[in-house]
């Protein structure tokens, strides 16, 4: 086959929307054009690309292969230009970042002082819950994810470069709010709001009243962090969430942190990636940029309040971790 660079685009844009109008107008191209680059590519192939049933488009098998060998020439073409950058002594290019959304709190901070250090670099960021950030790194559409809890037996490693302590959230006029080491087993009784099965909150949550034999009874699933601190505004129930998430609501007096025994749990933030990729030059440079200040900066955004109610607070003590 003989295909140029920009019939790899034509065809990239249309596999991924799967929708011929919808990638000529990302190309700035009449639909005919894009239509007629999809007839050339396959009549190079010999196969089908694509499909129609009805008025919805699908990609062949042969297609699939296409959108794959298409994706890696552009991500080896970038890597190729910042690498060139690199050599002449300048920090050019893009990184595909994916954060879980308990970290879009101070992510975009990381993001800005790095923009700042390296200004010729484009970042594009994608907030999803844990799940979708992992398929997203194992499809390669990111190099770079940040989460809470790096998942066990998944081909993917991670760094920890920041704390993340785990605390329970009350309503203020919470009965129990003021009293100190609070047993876990005082709280049998309360309705538990938690996140999505797989998230890391929800997992670490379930561990530490699973370890100490209280069951979790009357729990309501609740699909973002904003929502969970609604409905505990709202009286409907505890929860256990991430400091970070907290910094408002805890200035304006409309959530209080309960002194449980056994909290917080102080988990990390870990940089994400798949182990054998090759990472670019803008990839590495970022992980570098957290293992130097990504602390630092996590705790100066999140920590402006204080350290959890009754604890010490993250820049003092050493805290207990919990396994991955």
């Amino acid at each position: 086959m003989h295909l140029t660079f920009r019939q790899l685009q034509v065809f990239e844009a249309v596999a991924r929307h799967l929708n011929y109008t919808r990638a000529a107008e990302e190309l700035f191209m009449t639909q005919p054009a894009v239509s007629g680059h999809v007839r050339q590519m396959e009549e190079a192939a010999g196969l089908p690309l694509v499909e129609q049933v009805g008025k919805r488009l699908y990609l062949t098998e042969a297609g699939g292969e296409v959108q794959k060998a298409a994706r890696d020439v552009f991500n080896r073409a970038e890597d190729l230009e910042m690498r060139l950058a690199d050599l002449a002594g300048m920090m050019r290019g893009s990184l595909r970042l994916a954060v879980t959304t308990t970290a879009e709190y101070f992510a975009p901070h990381l993001v800005g002082s790095f923009s700042r250090r390296y200004p010729g670099v484009e970042i594009r960021l994608e907030v999803s819950n844990r799940e979708r950030v992992l398929e997203r790194l194992a499809g390669n559409h990111e190099e770079v994810a940040i989460m809470g809890r790096v998942p066990g037996g998944a081909n993917v490693t991670g760094t920890a470069f920041a704390r993340n302590p785990l605390v329970m959230v009350a309503p203020p006029d919470h009965p129990l709010v003021g009293e100190a080491a609070i047993p876990p087993e005082w709280l049998s009784d309360e309705t538990f709001l938690l996140r999505e099965p797989g998230s890391g909150t929800r997992l670490a949550m379930e561990e530490f009243f699973a370890e100490r034999g209280v069951p979790l009874s009357g729990s309501m699933e609740l699909g973002s962090n904003e929502t969970i601190k609604q409905a505990v505004m709202a009286g409907l129930g505890l929860s256990v969430l991430s400091w970070h998430t907290l910094a408002l609501e805890r200035a304006a007096g409309k959530l209080a942190v309960l002194d449980v025994a056994g909290l917080p749990l102080h988990r990390h933030w870990y940089a994400v990636h798949l182990p054998g990729k090759r990472l670019s030059v803008v990839a590495a440079a970022f992980l570098e940029f957290l293992a130097g200040d990504g602390a630092d900066l996590v705790e100066r955004v999140s920590f402006a309040y204080g350290g959890p109610e009754g604890k010490p607070g993250p820049s003092g003590g050493t805290p207990r971790d919990t396994p991955n």
